[in-house]
C-alpha cells in the first residue's frame, strides 16, 4: 500500500548518518576543510578550492567522506575499481590518494589534518576540523521543522554527480528521498501558514522529481482550493488520476479523496462570495449612475 506523508522521521530514527558516528556537522563555520558532496564534488580551505586533478581522486574523497572510519585499501579499492584485478585497483588507489594529497598541498593544506593513513587503512581523522554537506544535511533534517528548508537549500544536486560507482547507488537513493521528502514536508509547512506562492514552487519542485509523489499532487489540490479556482482544483486531481492510473494502476488514497471533495467545495464557496460580491458592486455602480 501506498502511503501518504512524510517518511522522513522513521527513516531518520534507523539509518547510519554519513560519516559514520562522528559528531555532527550541524555548525562547523570554523572547520578548516569544507567537503561538498551533492551536485559537483568539491573540497575546499576556508579560503581557496583545492583542486581535484582526477575523477579518482574525487571518487576516492567522496568515498572516505561517506564512511570515515579507517578502512582496509583493498577493500576501499574494491569499491572504486570492482572490474579491476586486486593489484590493478591497488594500483588505481595509490595514484588516487597521491592525488588527492597533492591537491591538498598546492593549496596550502597539510594532508594529515584531514587523511589518516598508514600501509593497510585510510581513513579521515577523527579529529578532522570538517563541514561535510551531506552530514549538516542530515543533522538538520533531524532538528527543527524550520530546519527542513536549509536542508532543501543545501541540496544543490545528487550526491556526487557524474561519479557512477555502484558502492554510491544506497546512499544517493537514500539521499534523493529524504530531500523529496524534505519538499512535501516543507510544501505543506508553507501553505499552513498561508504562503500559497511558496508552497506551490516546492510542491512543483517536487513533481519535477517524481511525478508520483502524491502528496505534492494534494498540496496543490488543497492550495487551488484555497484561492478558489475550481478548474485548477478538477485539472491537477485528473492529472494526478491519469498518473496513478498509467504508472501504478491504483486509485489515489482516500485521505487525497477526501482533500479533493474538501478543495472542490472550498472553491465553490469562494466563487459564490466573488459572484455575490460583483453582483453588488454592479448594482451599487448602476444606482450611482443612474443617480
Amino acid at each position: 500500500m501506498r502511503e501518504l506523508g512524510h517518511r522522513r522521521r522513521r527513516d531518520a530514527a534507523t539509518r547510519t548518518p554519513a560519516g559514520g558516528d562522528r559528531p555532527s556537522s550541524r555548525d562547523r563555520s570554523d572547520a578548516l576543510l569544507r567537503i561538498s558532496l551533492f551536485g559537483a564534488v568539491r573540497l575546499m580551505s576556508r579560503s581557496d578550492e583545492v583542486r581535484l586533478a582526477s575523477r579518482n581522486s574525487r571518487a576516492l574523497l567522496v568515498v572516505l567522506a561517506l564512511d570515515q572510519r579507517p578502512r582496509f585499501r583493498d577493500s576501499i579499492a574494491a569499491d572504486l575499481w570492482p572490474e579491476l584485478p586486486d593489484a590493478e585497483a591497488s594500483s588505481a588507489l595509490r595514484q588516487a590518494l597521491w592525488l588527492l594529497k597533492s591537491g591538498m598541498v598546492d593549496a596550502g593544506l597539510e594532508p594529515a589534518a584531514l587523511l589518516e593513513c598508514d600501509k593497510e587503512r585510510i581513513g579521515v581523522r577523527a579529529d578532522a576540523q570538517l563541514d561535510l554537506d551531506v552530514a549538516r544535511f542530515e543533522s538538520y533534517l533531524l532538528g527543527q521543522p524550520a530546519l527542513v528548508e536549509e536542508a532543501i537549500r543545501l541540496y544543490a544536486g545528487d550526491l556526487a554527480e557524474g561519479i557512477n560507482l555502484e558502492c554510491l547507488a544506497r546512499d544517493r537513493e537514500r539521499l534523493a528521498d529524504l530531500f523529496e521528502d524534505a519538499l512535501a514536508e516543507a510544501a505543506r509547512c508553507r501553505m499552513e501558514v498561508g504562503d500559497i506562492v511558496g508552497a506551490r514552487e516546492l510542491a512543483l519542485r517536487l513533481l519535477r522529481r517524481d511525478p508520483l509523489r502524491e502528496e505534492a499532487h494534494t498540496v496543490l489540490i488543497e492550495l487551488y482550493g484555497m484561492v478558489g479556482s475550481r478548474s485548477q482544483v478538477s485539472r491537477q486531481y485528473r492529472r494526478l488520476r491519469g498518473i496513478l492510473a498509467a504508472e501504478l494502476n491504483v486509485e489515489p488514497l482516500r485521505e487525497t479523496e477526501n482533500a479533493y471533495q474538501v478543495a472542490i467545495g472550498r472553491a465553490a464557496a469562494r466563487s459564490e462570495v466573488r459572484a455575490t460580491w460583483v453582483a453588488g458592486a454592479r448594482g451599487t455602480f448602476g444606482s450611482a449612475s443612474r443617480g
